[in-house]
């Protein structure tokens, strides 16, 4: 009885999904895109903007600011950091003689003699250096919950960029050279048709 049960559970659940599912054709069907607020610090907001400004040069989306029009949802956390590196070093080397004499046999025969010399060298290097950095780490999620893309990326700025927006550059950058990677594998993986074997 517990047998026609699960056997109808099955049919109507359909069979339990693999831990091991190939999320790529599902992430390759993702057409419509929303972009979820960013956890993290002050500069997350912007970071936020510049991947969504990023991902919309592309084409590859549509990004919605609906989110239940969504196919999947963009979430991530994301830290834009201005700070200032201190480094600060001192040396110091010194070198002192003496020498000194006497001779005395009486009271007025004295003679007496004294030399002395010292060398002192300091040298110290302090040295501060503004820095810019931004990281981020996000992922693309179905609306089952499933997780079909991540990645993380780390800048500290471009030569024509700030490090926000080169991070933003690098996600979408990632993005698209993975899917161009997932569009490849079924060539790939397909059997070749047409061909005639030998005789």
């Amino acid at each position: 009885m517990t047998a026609a049960w699960l056997l109808m559970a099955m049919a109507v659940c359909g069979p339990p999904e693999s831990p091991d599912e190939d999320l790529g054709p599902r992430l390759a069907r993702v057409r419509r895109l929303y972009v979820d607020r960013f956890g993290g610090g002050e500069g997350a907001a912007q970071i936020r903007d510049m991947v969504i400004a990023s991902l919309q040069r592309t084409g590859l989306f549509v990004i919605t600011e609906n989110p239940e029009r969504a196919d999947a949802v963009l979430r991530g956390s994301a830290e834009d950091l201005v700070y200032t590196d201190v480094f600060q070093s001192g040396e110091a080397v010194g070198a002192r003689s003496n020498v000194s004499g006497g001779r005395g046999t009486g009271v007025r025969n004295r003679v007496y003699g004294a030399l002395g010399a010292g060398v002192n060298d300091s040298e110290s290097v302090r040295i501060q250096e503004r820095r810019h950095e931004a990281s981020a780490s996000v992922r693309i999620v179905a609306r089952d919950g499933d997780v079909l893309w991540s990645t993380t990326q780390e800048s500290q700025g471009a030569k024509f960029r700030s490090a926000s927006a080169d991070v933003a550059e690098r996600i979408t950058r990632q993005l698209l050279a993975d899917l161009e990677k997932l569009q490849r594998a079924p060539a790939a993986a397909a059997p070749a048709t047409g061909r005639k074997e030998g005789p």
